[in-house]
This record gives structure tokens, C-alpha cells and sequence, in this order.
């Protein structure tokens, strides 16, 4: 992303921002056009100084005199005693780290509130960022699938006659009824992905250990932006197919040397199979919720690091693919797509 600062004025430009529990990320609107996005790592369970350390990165690269607008699923990490606990010092942190009077909070139905008020609407605040996405979707599209997989989880939002028509709302509602999974491109535990793997044409338990993530799935595949693998492996190692060959023989009690890399790539793609069926069966239940069916032509709109993924489950789904940035006029814009709900803030702000 391109150094803007300076290049729009006080009226024009809105940062929107997401405050993950694993990462920051930021987007830049001027006169309702989004320019460009941003992702850094931000470890927010090791204490808010990652925090501290994210916004001044970030800040340093988005344009000066900017109104600013966040919505945050940060509040659930465990460096909080609770969600409250959690919204409050967040609005606080970010209040402190940005102009006086500049910054609005999302509060999903609730719209966008001043920092005082959002402390008072805690769960309204907390883990809003997909309703911001959607809404943004549903503007623009009268009926769409809105199916979000970023990092760590993957987001299953349907629009209808323009309008957002979720079930769910708050994290448990919305992972009660498969709106909200617990499945992404690179940060989740292969441990908690399934059970077993295909090895060698048998189903080997897998070890609960913290071994493998999902980017060393995808790394040895070849199916990885390594741009979008923020954080280090589990181990700690290198980022490479050798190293993460060795992490994924080590679920199974194997050292890679035991079998030809094949086996171990037919591996990943068994348990990469079986995470986009895992999507495409709770987009599928998520279709067939509604009094109304979605028109068969409703597309999905995918968005996130691993919309490649969400682009397969289109075509299982047998609907049109269209990509966040399309809808949202800015194409060509990658990290637009893989900052969803921080481009969404900068729009609706």
C-alpha cells in the first residue's frame, strides 16, 4: 500500500478499521471510493502494547486529517476477563491513538455510536464486523451469499431484497446455526480441523498436539499467498514446503522421510477437501433456512485470504462467484477483498 498521508482532506476521507485478535487491519475511503487496505499482525492476546506497536505501523501509512470508524472481534481474546472488559479498553486504546472527536464505533443494528455511547451497547459492538460487511453487500445487491474466510474463521452471511437476513447474531447464535465457523486459510490447528488423515490409503488419528496449522496445507499444495501467513508456524520454523511436510508427518507420528512428499501432499488435500465441504455444507444449511429461497442466480460474494477457497464453493453450490472487490468498485484491490470488514467501516462511515 501506497503512503497517502497528506492526499485528502478533513471532509472526504474515512479509515475504517477491524481489530482482530490476530491482526490489524485498515481501510481508506475518500468521497465514498475505497483506495486501498492494510493487514499487520497484532498478537492482542500478548497485551496491548501489539496493539500499540500495529496502530503506529499502520497509522504511518494511511492519509493525515481522516475521520475514523472500527469494529472489533479482539474483545474475545483472552487477555480480557470478559467481553465488556474487552470493548471498553479497545474503544479506549483507539480513542487515545487517534485525533479527539474523529472516531466512531460500529454497533451493528445499532449503527455507528460515539465512543461513549458504544461503552454502553457491549454486545452490540462486540464481534460486529461481519454484520458491517454484509450490510455493505446488501446495498449494493439485492440477493447474495456473503461468505467471508479469513485467517482464522469463515463468516456464512445471507442478503435478501436488500437487506442483511442472518439468524444469528451474536457468536454463539451465528455458530449455532453454522453462520460463524471456526475454520480458516492459515491460523487454524489441523488438530481441530478433523479427526483423522488419509495416509497411504489409511485413516491415521491424528495427534491433538499444536503441530500444523492450515497455511502449511495450502503451502505444500501450492495454494498459499504467502503474503496472507502473518504469524509464525507452530514450531516456530521456517516457512518452506520441507518444513511444512515435516510439521504435517508429525501429526500422525511419521517424520517426512518415511513416505514420498506425494503422500503427504495427498494429505493436505484430503483435509483441505474435506474444510470446503465443511463450508459448503453450512452454506448449504444456511441457504435452505430462509421462508424464501435465495434466486438461483444470487452469487456469492467471497472475501477474505481465502476466497479462492470460497470461489470453489461457488461453483459446488453452482451459483456465480463475484469477489468483494467487484461489488464493492474496487478491482484490483486484493487486500480490499482480504479486509472486508475494515473496507465495509470506511464505506459506511
Amino acid at each position: 500500500m501506497s503512503d497517502a498521508r497528506g492526499s485528502a482532506t478533513r471532509d472526504s476521507a474515512v479509515i475504517g478499521w477491524d481489530i482482530g485478535g490476530a491482526h490489524l487491519k485498515a481501510a481508506w475511503a475518500e468521497n465514498g471510493r475505497l483506495h486501498d487496505a492494510v493487514q499487520v499482525p497484532c498478537r492482542l492476546w500478548q497485551g496491548l502494547a501489539e496493539l500499540d506497536s500495529a496502530l503506529a505501523t499502520v497509522l504511518e501509512r494511511l492519509p493525515a486529517g481522516a475521520d475514523h470508524v472500527v469494529t472489533m472481534t479482539g474483545e474475545l481474546v483472552d487477555l480480557f476477563d470478559d467481553r465488556a472488559q474487552g470493548v471498553h479498553t479497545l474503544i479506549d486504546r483507539m480513542a487515545a491513538a487517534l485525533p479527539q472527536g474523529r472516531l466512531r464505533v460500529y454497533g451493528g443494528r445499532r449503527g455507528l455510536l460515539s465512543p461513549l455511547e458504544a461503552r454502553g451497547q457491549v454486545m452490540d459492538v462486540a464481534s460486529a464486523n461481519w454484520m458491517a460487511t454484509a450490510a455493505v453487500v446488501a446495498r449494493r445487491l439485492p440477493a447474495a451469499l456473503l461468505v467471508d474466510m479469513g485467517s482464522t474463521t469463515t463468516d456464512i452471511v445471507p442478503v435478501r431484497d436488500g437487506a442483511v437476513v442472518a439468524r444469528g447474531v451474536t457468536d454463539h447464535e451465528r455458530m449455532a446455526v453454522e453462520e460463524l465457523l471456526y475454520t480458516g486459510l492459515t491460523r487454524t490447528a489441523v488438530m481441530a480441523m478433523e479427526r483423522t488423515a488419509l495416509v497411504a490409503g489409511e485413516r491415521l488419528p491424528m495427534m491433538a498436539e499444536y503441530f500444523a496449522t492450515s497455511a502449511d496445507l495450502y503451502r505444500v499444495l501450492g495454494r498459499l499467498d504467502e503474503a496472507a501467513d502473518q504469524h509464525p508456524a507452530a514450531d516456530n520454523g521456517p516457512k518452506t514446503i520441507e518444513a511444512s511436510l515435516r510439521r504435517l508427518a508429525r501429526m500422525v507420528g511419521h517424520d517426512a522421510g518415511d513416505y514420498d512428499p506425494a503422500v503427504w501432499r495427498a494429505m493436505a488435500g484430503d483435509l483441505t477437501e474435506r474444510q470446503m465441504r465443511r463450508i459448503h455444507d453450512a452454506a448449504t444449511r444456511v441457504l435452505s433456512a430462509g421462508a424464501l429461497p435465495l434466486p438461483d442466480d444470487a452469487p456469492v460474494v467471497g472475501a477474505g485470504v481465502g476466497r479462492a477457497v470460497v470461489k470453489d464453493v461457488a461453483v459446488r453450490l453452482g451459483r456465480p462467484y463475484r469477489d468483494f472487490c467487484d461489488v464493492v468498485g474496487a478491482p484490483d484491490r486484493g487486500w480490499v477483498a482480504s479486509c472486508a470488514p475494515a473496507a465495509a467501516m470506511a464505506l459506511l462511515g
